[in-house]
């Protein structure tokens, strides 16, 4: 008997230790993990680094609370403001909290501008969280099953469409739109190159925040440190998590300008938000992709990893689309494809499927040799479709 909720359907494997793109179950089996829980673990498990991190904070200190300063999380904020040209940070615990944080912030710009029922456009099948806004936010109606009454101030749009935004700018509620530069959990579904740039422009033509949800992207996962920096743009808001504690649990929500200033003493908190133990290790990820110059490693690796997939699958007739963008990577197929996911744990590899797309996350450290582990079995997989 199992005393969890069963929200959850496990595959049937338990894992007990890892060491960089490996895990170990409690067989003692080793796996390739090509899916870094889900974008998370994008340094590899058990990272020197990131240990000695853990360690030597635990001895010092854990929590204090938000009623005092924090000098770790003031330390990462300067970080990640100064690598995202943005002002403040505001700190939680997930990508939904940072979320929720940017919505709050949109709702506050509202009443700054005597907007009294806001509006946020937000893409259909995008993800945005669980929270009752975040879900509400997220244009996925199989996610939302169940959860009615939604929070109705938001408008699903079609992603990578200017013009279904633009459609809007009519209308005097819209105060924000929200968007991941990449969707990830549709399957990684990269806009045209100058979709952000033209969706900056409307947003600032009306007095509109752009906030872009980089939970999944941020940090280093599509070669460079966030993916809207392929656009030479900067946000009004910013939110990251996944890869930024490497597998401790912290959200941020970063913004500039008149958004970074919206949050005042009393309009919201997070107990643990910021601790010193998060924040010493988000600081220490951060460190590490510098001076390992990781986001280099990314783009050779994602360049080789895509080729290859390109080469070797060419005559298969079951793939129709191999979507990438830096180490976000997805194989389109015409058929069917959830087996696959048995089969692969079967093979020793952690993938992850999205609809009929093989969708893989491996770590930011991954190198050819481990690459052409996971090409090989991915290959043959499909082949045998």
């Amino acid at each position: 008997m199992s005393y969890l909720m069963s929200n959850y359907a496990p595959l049937p494997v338990t894992f007990t230790k890892g060491n960089g793109c490996y895990l170990t179950d409690n067989n003692g089996l080793v796996y390739l993990d090509a899916l870094c829980g889900v974008a998370v673990t994008g340094l590899g498990h058990s990272h020197p680094k990131i240990s000695e991190a853990i360690q030597s904070q635990a001895q010092q200190l854990l929590h204090t609370s938000n009623w005092y300063h924090i000098q770790q999380q003031e330390t990462l904020a300067e970080t990640l403001c100064k690598l995202a040209d943005m002002d403040a940070a505001f700190f939680c615990n997930s990508g939904a909290e940072a979320n929720e944080a940017a919505i709050k912030i949109a709702r506050l710009h509202a009443r700054a501008n005597q907007i009294n029922e806001p509006i946020i456009l937000t893409a259909k099948q995008s993800f945005h969280g669980r929270t009752m806004a975040t879900l509400s936010a997220t244009g996925n109606s199989k996610v939302q099953a169940g959860f009615a009454p939604l929070v109705s101030e938001f408008i699903h749009v079609n992603f990578n469409d200017v013009e279904a935004i633009q459609k809007y700018e009519s209308n005097p509620r819209i105060v924000a739109v929200m968007l991941e530069p990449i969707q990830g959990e549709s399957g990684v579904i990269v806009p045209d190159a100058d979709y952000l740039n033209h969706v900056q422009e409307i947003c600032q033509k009306n007095n509109w925040l752009l906030i872009l949800d980089e939970v999944q992207t941020g940090i280093g996962r599509t070669g460079k440190m966030f993916a809207h920096q392929y656009n030479q743009i900067t946000p009004d808001i910013l939110t990251l998590a996944k890869g930024l504690g490497n597998g401790v649990p912290i959200g941020a929500c970063i913004a500039k300008g008149d958004a970074a200033k919206l949050l005042t003493p009393g309009t919201h908190g997070s107990t643990f938000g910021g601790n010193p133990l998060v924040c010493r290790v988000a600081s220490t990820v951060l460190d590490v992709i510098k001076q390992d110059n990781l986001l280099n490693n990314v783009n050779v690796m994602s360049d080789y990893i895509v080729s290859s997939f390109t080469e070797k699958l060419k005559a298969v007739d079951s793939v129709l689309e191999i979507r990438a963008k830096g180490l976000m990577i997805a194989i389109e197929l015409t058929k069917e494809c959830t087996q696959l996911l048995q089969q692969a744990l079967d093979k020793k590899l952690l993938i992850n499927i999205t609809g009929q797309s093989i969708r893989l996350l491996p770590p930011l450290i991954i190198n050819k040799e481990q690459a052409d582990e996971m090409i090989d079995i991915i290959c043959e997989l499909v082949s045998q479709l």
